[in-house]
Order: C-alpha cells, then sequence, then structure tokens
C-alpha cells in the first residue's frame, strides 16, 4: 500500500512497524510543513496518524476506507521534530474497525491524539508477488 502512496513518501514516512491492526511511522517536520505561526500545519500530524490508521487497517487484507476521523493536537510541533505513531485497535467488526492513535514527538510527549473508524469493505487485497512489484 505504501507503494502507491505518494503523498505518505511526500511526507517522508518511514514505516518502523506492520501488521493487522498497528502501524508504527516516523517523520520528520519540514519548513514547508510549517504554517504562518512557525509551527507544523495541523494537517501534517493529521496526515501522519491518517496513513498510521490506514496501513493499520489495511493490514487485515481487506480493502478499509475511514469514514469518520477527528484530531486533538495538545502540543505545538516544531521545524526538525521527529514525529511517531503509536496505533491501538479499539474495536474490530466485520464492516468496521475504530482506531486511536497517538502521535509523538522525539521527547515522547504526545502532540496529537487521533481517531479514526474505518469500513471494511468485502474486497480483499491482492498480495503483490516479486515480479508484480518488480514492473
Amino acid at each position: 500500500m505504501y507503494n502507491h502512496d505518494p503523498f505518505s513518501q511526500w511526507l517522508g514516512i518511514e514505516r518502523l512497524e506492520d501488521g493487522p491492526g498497528k502501524s508504527m511511522l516516523r517523520m520528520t517536520v519540514r519548513e514547508e510543513m510549517l504554517n504562518g505561526f512557525s509551527i507544523a500545519h495541523g494537517g501534517i500530524t493529521y496526515a501522519l496518524a491518517d496513513s498510521a490508521l490506514a496501513f493499520a487497517a489495511n493490514a487485515h487484507g481487506i480493502q478499509s476506507v475511514s469514514i469518520e476521523t477527528s484530531i486533538a493536537h495538545t502540543k505545538a510541533v516544531q521545524c526538525g521534530d521527529v514525529l511517531t505513531t503509536q496505533v491501538e485497535e479499539i474495536s474490530l467488526s466485520r464492516r468496521l474497525g475504530i482506531y486511536q492513535i497517538k502521535v509523538l514527538n522525539q521527547h515522547n510527549d504526545m502532540v496529537a491524539l487521533f481517531k479514526g473508524t474505518v469500513y471494511r469493505t468485502s474486497k480483499p487485497w491482492e498480495i503483490e508477488n516479486e515480479e508484480t512489484s518488480a514492473s
């Protein structure tokens, strides 16, 4: 999924841990991500958490899309901050998944708390083999 996600790649996201219901991501805040207050635009932590939601939910092998999300920004994020996600899968049923994602800075301070609900379609992900991914 990450290989076909140019936005997450543009953010500079590194995948540290993948698996069903979990996704630890890391990225460094760059100058072009700052707003008029010289702090990170709220959309940056939102986008990072949203990517973590997508990777964690879709790692179950069923195509899943977000249907409701919210975020609380708890601490200002500065240029150069290194952000990491911690995903908790709160609930998973045949059709819905509910997740909580903490975004932490390099000092382990929580800078945002994101909640996301995904709709689990009936479509399985097709696994790419080496021949398919090489082309």
